[in-house]
C-alpha cells in the first residue's frame, strides 16, 4: 500500500486543468482581439497568422486560469481599446500581431 501525502494548495495549481470548450474559447480569443485592437482577419490576410498559430492561441486560451477574470474583464462596459490583461496567456501573441500588422 502507497502512502500519499497530503496535497497542499500549491500542488493543486499544479495539476493539469480541464480544458474549457473550443467554441467558448474561439470566442473569448474573438472579443479579447477586439477589445485590444488586434485585427485576426488581416493579420490571417497577411500571412501573419497562421491556421496552427490560430489553433494554439485557442488551445493557450482553453488551459488558461483566468479564464472567469477574462470573463469578467471583457464583459465591463466597452471602452476605447484596452491594453490586454498580464494574465491573459495571449497577450505576447496579440501584441506581437499588432506590431506586425502596424510595420505595413
Amino acid at each position: 500500500m502507497f502512502d500519499t501525502p497530503p496535497t497542499t494548495k500549491a500542488q493543486d495549481t499544479r495539476r493539469p486543468r480541464p480544458l474549457g470548450a473550443r467554441t467558448d474559447h474561439y470566442w473569448l480569443v474573438q472579443r479579447m482581439a477586439r477589445a485590444n485592437g488586434t485585427d485576426l482577419a488581416a493579420a490571417s490576410d497577411d500571412g501573419h497568422l497562421t491556421q496552427e498559430q490560430w489553433a494554439a492561441m485557442i488551445e493557450r486560451c482553453r488551459g488558461c486560469a483566468w479564464v472567469q477574470g477574462c470573463q469578467r474583464w471583457l464583459d465591463q462596459p466597452e471602452q476605447a481599446l484596452r491594453d490586454t490583461p498580464a494574465n491573459c496567456g495571449n497577450r505576447a501573441h496579440f501584441a506581437d500581431l499588432r506590431t506586425r500588422l502596424q510595420a505595413e
